[in-house]
């Protein structure tokens, strides 16, 4: 049996993104399913995975912005940005804790970051960490990120605890490493907690052992989200009867056949779009056509 929706996996330390949809296809002896989004192997936290018609929904899933505990140590750098690396340099931290907290307040809002060489990203078809363990360097182009927010928890100098919220693309090792640079001391991430993604937390993820455990009596259900669960961050729309036929066909339907919509339609916003029984369809993309709203399929779910 194929199941499909998505499952909030707390990844533990030690394990790669890939290990863990490896483990799970063990687990749930099922081969459609993929990650939301690579984490560091010695990160810790959440991690979504998609299976069944939920792989569709990767991509997607990826997008929200996400939240995370990091602990920064200042005074070293590394090859990696983190505490897996060579150390480069070692440096005495002669900063203030009021210094530590502005430089650090100070990376709030849109930016430019250069993706780390020990990361996933590909260039010419080739991982960054591959080159990068080969001795080689490449150049990379900066993204733009945005820090929407940053919390210092904890000043403890050299180490800082902190909880950032950012946009998909940011990488937390390069911005303790950036911060380590601006402070003049350098820097590296410590740890890494990834506390959640879009709707999708800590309190309701589930570790490996726990969901096999489940899956050994038959219960690995109770860990998996529907479809439209997995969709709730999406506004949701639902078509009349009279409309079924175009809805299922991917046809453009217009504003007046809704008979469920968000109070305020915005143009190019994606929903969720269910016909008059209440089944899910797609992810439809929403236009504007002089004064009125009609959709068009972004992404068919059936």
């Amino acid at each position: 049996m194929e199941r499909s929706g998505v499952i909030n996996i707390y990844k533990e330390a030690g394990y790669t993104s890939h290990d863990v949809v490896a483990k799970l296809r063990g687990i749930l002896k099922q081969k459609k399913i993929g990650h939301t989004g690579t984490l560091d192997p010695q990160a810790q936290g959440v991690l979504p995975v998609c299976l069944g018609k939920g792989t569709k929904l990767c991509d997607l899933l990826a997008d929200h912005d996400k939240e995370y505990e990091a602990v920064l140590r200042l005074g070293i750098t590394t090859d990696t940005q983190d505490m897996e690396g060579t150390i480069l340099k070692e440096s005495s931290v002669q900063v203030s804790e009021e210094e530590v907290r502005t430089c650090i307040l100070s990376f709030q809002g849109e930016q430019q970051q250069v993706p780390p060489m020990y990361s996933a990203l590909k260039v010419n078809g080739k991982k960054l960490c591959d080159l990068a363990r080969e001795g080689k360097t490449v150049e990379r182009k900066a993204r733009k990120i945005k820090i929407l927010k940053i919390t210092i928890d904890q000043i403890a100098l050299p180490f800082v605890t902190m909880t950032v919220t950012c946009s998909k693309g940011t990488y937390i090792r390069t911005l303790c490493a950036d911060i380590g640079k601006a402070l003049g001391c350098g820097g590296h991430m410590a740890e890494l907690l990834r506390t959640a993604t879009g709707s999708f937390s800590l309190e309701n993820a589930i570790k490996l052992d726990d969901l096999k455990a489940l899956a050994e009596q038959e219960r690995a259900e109770e860990a998996l989200l529907t479809m439209q669960e997995a969709l709730r961050d999406f506004p949701v729309i639902k078509i009349a009867e009279g409309s079924t036929k175009l809805l299922y066909n991917g046809g453009k339907i217009q504003e007046k056949y809704f008979t469920k919509q968000p109070k305020a339609l915005q143009e190019d916003e994606i929903a969720a779009v269910y016909d008059f029984e209440n089944h899910l369809v797609g992810l439809y993309t929403l236009k504007k056509e002089e004064t009125n709203f009609y959709i068009k399929p972004f992404k068919m779910l059936v």
